[in-house]
């Protein structure tokens, strides 16, 4: 594998060349990276901003974790919605904490109407831009603008080795093609790209997932793996959360393929569970989440500034430095049941933080 592909492909195993290309294309970036060690140590956030920025999709995926979100209640029609202007303020609120990470995600973000508009209004040189895709839109013109516009980096949904596998999973027929010429017409672009797929307890286990992995190592694309969660389309689903077993399956296939999880060390750092210390999530209604799976508010920015809402989710214990916990929302029923379940049923989403923990979950 050359230089330019490891590079290219923006894994774990390439973490070096990734500074390196920060540095010469996004000094700026660079620069806040940089700092994460220092960050970490003082107990700063160093959060990817998952940013979900419209709820809109061509897709009804068997996984979905936003159905709940997507569906139009009395309630969120009331809500205010996040504008352009608004994503500026963020974008500068971001910048000014040193976050240097933001994922575009939806729904489908490659059918936004104003999808250029939103990559300006973050501002590309002052933060390393991936998209969320489902490949459908995303042929070489795509690919080739996208970069154009400023966005370094596709991560590329793709749920199977095959057709049948990934089309049924995706729901949409002729799915699993365009991805694949999705990768194609990103590495003929030079746009950075990631495979993203999702796996609960009976996929680890199965020779489709192998043979998954074999495809992206022939493809010479970095695959991140998400656990699937018991919420959205899943929701209450415990029987494939993944266990210890399936947990160490991943470990070892880590040892001989170019896979990770959020769980997966960066830039020299074992935090454990990342929610509000390496990511948290913006709802198109401006509520932020201490992860995509866990649907409550830590609080509205069109309220407050971002750096109070973080600060608050830090000091709630499974989400700060104290507490190199597990993925909370993937392998720990116990947990999933005691907090995440009061998201569960006929009830709006995310719900305020107030009612899931009491005083005893914060540091005192």
């Amino acid at each position: 594998m050359t230089k330019e592909k490891i590079v290219f492909g923006e894994t774990k195993n390439d973490e070096k060349d990734r500074q390196n290309w920060l540095k010469e294309h996004k000094p700026q970036v660079y620069e806040k990276v940089m700092k994460y060690s220092e960050k970490v140590k003082n107990g700063e956030s160093i959060a990817i901003i998952q940013f979900q920025y419209d709820f809109a999709c061509n897709f009804k995926c068997e996984h979905c974790c936003i159905k709940k979100f997507q569906l139009s209640s009395k309630e969120n029609k009331k809500k205010r919605v996040i504008t352009i202007n608004d994503v500026k303020r963020l974008s500068k609120e971001a910048d000014e904490l040193g976050l240097a990470h933001w994922v575009i995600t939806g729904g489908e973000p490659l059918i936004f109407p104003d999808f250029d508009e939103l990559v300006n209004a973050i501002n590309p040189e002052k933060f390393y831009l991936i998209s969320d895709s489902n490949g459908w839109n995303l042929d070489y013109e795509k690919a080739k603008h996208l970069k154009e516009i400023g966005l370094d980096k596709i991560q590329l949904s793709m749920d199977g080795v095959d057709a049948q596998s990934h089309d049924a999973f995706r729901r949409k027929p002729g799915s699993w093609e365009k991805c694949v010429k999705a990768i194609d017409a990103c590495k003929k672009a030079n746009l950075h790209l990631i495979l993203s797929t999702v796996v609960w307890k009976d996929r680890v286990n199965s020779q489709e997932f192998i043979d998954f992995l074999e495809f992206a190592k022939e493809k010479k694309v970095g695959t991140y793996i998400t656990y699937a969660k018991p919420v959205g389309s899943y929701e209450g689903r415990y029987d494939q959360m993944l266990g210890p077993k399936e947990e160490k399956i991943i470990q070892e296939l880590e040892k001989r393929y170019d896979i990770f999880t959020h769980l997966t060390p960066s830039y020299g750092r074992d935090i454990g569970c990342i929610a509000v210390k390496r990511m948290i999530s913006i709802t198109k209604y401006g509520d932020v989440m201490p992860c995509p799976y866990m649907h409550f508010s830590l609080g509205n920015i069109l309220d407050e500034p971002l750096n109070e809402i973080i600060e608050r989710g830090l000091n709630i214990k499974y989400f700060s430095y104290d507490n190199k916990g597990p993925c909370w929302m993937g392998v720990d029923k116990n947990w999933v049941k005691k907090y995440a379940s009061k998201t569960y049923g006929d009830i709006e989403v995310p719900v305020d933080y107030k009612k899931i923990f009491n005083e005893d979950d914060f540091n005192k």
